[in-house]
């Protein structure tokens, strides 16, 4: 156990954006969607389909399969249970996607999948649906809650140094956290602190609608948070809460001195190659980048929230990147390679149970029948980020919509699909979220407001 050296203070930020839609839609119409989705990899319930799905999905634009750059390792392959990228492989892969964003109403995908001997890199639809543009595979994308992979490992990269422990509690860093005494680092970045999600506060819901270019601080999403008693005492359930990696990310710059977003990159993204990674101080979105699409939840129309403000996920969603960067960045998630020593690594890989059989969750990272990384929703883009030790397989998927499929995230459901093709004995798979529960992580706009569910289900614990 790496032990303390104790921080010293940090320094703050501030967050823009300009709402944009694809229609003329009400400025408070289209943040009350937004303000219902901010990070949740089970949003809230899926809006019925579009009519004329060839249209919504646009057209398929495919790249070559390629290798994409991940080591290989020798004599791995089908014996580890992953089935070779044969021509008939590919073209199964090829048509379960394009299947799905047809029933699903998914404008774009992004797709990238390596394995020994190969791999395989799509781009699938339209980046706009007013130009037709396509998608195309160096596109940046909004990340949600795989932000908190990052923030996570910043976390373990102090203990590495020696400048903090992940049983400190919480209160050493950060004064007024209800109970802080007695909720650990640990705790936090294992979603097992018990902390209100700030996320499901209905006056910060009401709040984003009254104000959709207010920038928010840390401290005022933890206000909505602290004003809600604990759901449970610490350390003694899973409970997915966007409150925790906020914290994090504050311990982070106590200990560090800095902004989270420049350690960031000093200490997690330049170190690990990953040069097309950003944490954004406003709603700025690199070139190129697709526009993402979420719902009205009035009339289930379609609005563009590709500049909604991010402020509201901080250092537990605002990050953005590309495939090229998550490729890489889900070995090194997976393994710790070459960010953590092995010790801190496999803290990390300590998952605990989320009370969904074959799912743990560890120290900002989930482990889905063997598939470690992390998913992510917000308004308009999704993504999913895993690798499969064992396999030596990484899979990333980026989307531009966040609008679930029969109360189930998109990234699960294509992630599901292909790998029941590619890797038949793992499967990842999460269990849909019951109809009119409500969003467990973050404001989306695919969904209308509702009360949360039990504390004590895990449906209410959904990731992402």
């Amino acid at each position: 156990m790496t032990r303390i050296r104790r921080p010293r203070p940090g320094t703050p930020r501030s967050v823009r954006a300009v709402p944009r839609s694809v229609r003329a839609v009400p400025r408070s119409v289209q943040v009350a969607s937004a303000a219902l989705a901010l990070t949740g990899m089970l949003a809230g319930p899926a809006c019925a389909a579009d009519a004329d799905p060839a249209r919504r999905a646009g057209p398929a634009v495919t790249a070559g399969p390629a290798a994409l750059g991940l080591s290989v390792t020798p004599g791995a392959g089908p014996t580890d249970g992953v089935v070779p990228l044969t021509p008939d492989v590919t073209s199964r892969l090829d048509a379960a996607i394009r299947q799905l964003m047809n029933e699903a109403s998914i404008p774009g995908v992004i797709v990238g999948y390596t394995a020994p001997g190969g791999g395989y890199q799509r781009t699938f639809g339209v980046a706009d649906q007013t130009t037709g543009a396509p998608m195309s595979p160096d596109m940046y994308v909004r990340l949600g809650s795989v932000t908190k992979t990052f923030t996570t490992t910043a976390v373990l990269r102090l203990a590495d140094q020696g400048r903090l422990d992940l049983d400190d509690p919480v209160s050493t860093y950060v004064p007024d956290v209800p109970g802080g005494d007695g909720i650990t680092l640990r705790q936090l970045g294992e979603m097992r602190s018990g902390l209100s999600d700030y996320a499901q506060d209905a006056d910060f819901r009401q709040a984003v609608v009254d104000d959709p270019n207010r920038p928010y601080t840390p401290e005022e999403l933890l206000a909505y948070a602290f004003r809600h008693p604990a759901d449970f005492p610490p350390g003694t359930r899973f409970g997915y809460s966007n409150t925790n990696t906020i914290l994090l990310g504050l311990v982070v710059e106590k200990v560090s001195g800095r902004p989270v977003g420049d350690f960031l990159k000093a200490q997690v993204f330049t170190p690990a190659g990953l040069h097309r990674t950003v944490f954004p101080t406003d709603a700025t979105f690199p070139d190129p980048h697709p526009r993402g699409y979420t719902r009205d939840p009035r009339d289930g129309s379609v609005v563009d929230a590709t500049d909604f403000n991010p402020s509201w996920g901080w250092a537990s969603d605002a990050a953005i990147s590309n495939l090229a960067d998550l490729r890489t960045w889900s070995k090194a998630l997976a393994t710790g390679e070459p960010l953590l020593e092995p010790a801190t690594q496999a803290e990390r890989l300590k998952g605990k149970p989320t009370g969904v059989p074959g799912i743990d969750y560890g120290f900002g990272v989930l482990d889905v029948h063997g598939w470690v990384g992390h998913p992510g929703t917000t308004p308009g883009y999704g993504s999913l980020v895993v690798y499969l030790p064992k396999a030596h397989a990484s899979l990333v998927i980026l989307l531009n919509t966040d609008v679930p499929y029969q109360d189930s995230d998109l990234s699960t459901l294509l992630a599901e699909a292909i790998t029941k093709i590619v890797t038949p004995n793992d499967v990842y798979t999460l269990p849909p979220r019951p109809t009119g529960s409500a969003p467990a992580s973050s404001p989306t706009l695919a969904s209308s407001p509702s009360s949360p569910s039990s504390p004590t289900s895990p449906s209410s614990d959904a990731i992402g």
